[in-house]
């Protein structure tokens, strides 16, 4: 197998200085942060500022260990690691449909941050409603779960 080498576009800012009481996704955030992508890839962002919606890929750079079974925040039930959203991950990866307020030359404004602070950037791509909405999808063991506005622990 290739070695694969990821290299961040830029850094996700935001209040989240640690792991602890971070929104667990950003339907639960209220919070503003910004994007700052780097100036050489800043040329890029031509025409996303006509996007009101965005997916940030990031690397979880506070992610350490990982299991392939966890109590996810939703459960206390241990569920399969590719059944969660849980950041400590083989390969620490995490993905965050986030509001594009405005761009400001390689400074994308931004809301709905469940990011924590100075994380790196690996990708933005615009979120299409046509191509992302699937009116049929199955929630599998979280359906029903999601009652109030749910923030991390420190557990991960």
């Amino acid at each position: 197998m290739d070695i694969i080498k990821l290299k961040p576009i830029g850094i996700i800012h935001s209040e989240f200085k640690q792991k602890g009481n971070v929104p667990i996704q950003p339907s639960f955030s209220k919070s503003a942060g910004k994007v700052e992508v780097f100036p050489e890839y800043e040329s890029g962002l031509k025409d996303l500022d006509r996007f009101s919606h965005i997916y940030l890929i990031y690397y979880f750079h506070k992610s350490e260990n990982y299991e392939l079974l966890v109590r996810p925040y939703l459960d206390e039930i241990q569920r399969g690691l590719f059944s969660t959203r849980a950041p400590n991950r083989p390969n620490n990866i995490g993905i965050s449909v986030v509001e594009l307020e405005k761009i400001e030359k390689n400074i994308l404004h931004i809301k709905g941050v469940d990011i924590v602070d100075k994380t790196p950037l690996l990708d933005i791509k615009p979120y299409i409603k046509k191509f992302d909405i699937k009116n049929n999808a199955k929630e599998g063991w979280i359906n029903n779960k999601i009652t109030k506005d749910h923030k991390s622990d420190d557990r991960f």
